[in-house]
């Protein structure tokens, strides 16, 4: 069932195809899970933002950002836990390689809640309001 809204849309030529969009947020959530998916969602979010329309580019625009910011928090996160390892031996150390661990979790956990934000916002039919900004 389709609302004025959506006919309105599809009458001014602002509507575009979901396809490739939902195609690449469910690379990238099953990336966060393995890896490979990952890569091949983010090549293909770079190659397809050139040439889609504004609201699909600000889909992948998303998608890359989050991408980028939880690879940079994930390494700082895993470079604590490195640098803390040789530390752990007279014990103090050990706090902060439980930090670095965290860090990594809460940045893998923060990509997942901002992909599956994205992938309802694309099943409304919205645009991300803020593809640049850290919140959901």
């Amino acid at each position: 069932m389709s609302s004025q809204y959506d006919y309105d849309r599809a009458q001014s030529g602002a509507f575009e195809d979901r396809t490739m969009p939902a195609v690449v947020y469910a690379l990238i959530i099953l990336g966060l899970f393995h890896g490979l998916t990952l890569i091949i969602g983010v090549i293909m979010a770079y190659v397809l933002r050139g040439a889609s329309g504004p609201a699909n580019a600000s889909h992948y625009t998303y998608i890359i950002r989050t991408f980028w910011t939880s690879l940079i928090v994930c390494l700082l996160g895993g470079a604590l836990a490195l640098v803390s390892f040789p530390f752990s031996f007279i014990l103090i150390g050990i706090p902060f390689m439980w930090a670095g661990g965290a860090i990594c979790f809460l940045a893998w956990l923060w990509a997942i809640v901002r992909s599956v934000v994205g992938v309802v916002r694309l099943a409304q039919g919205a645009p991300i309001v803020q593809p640049y900004g850290w919140a959901f």
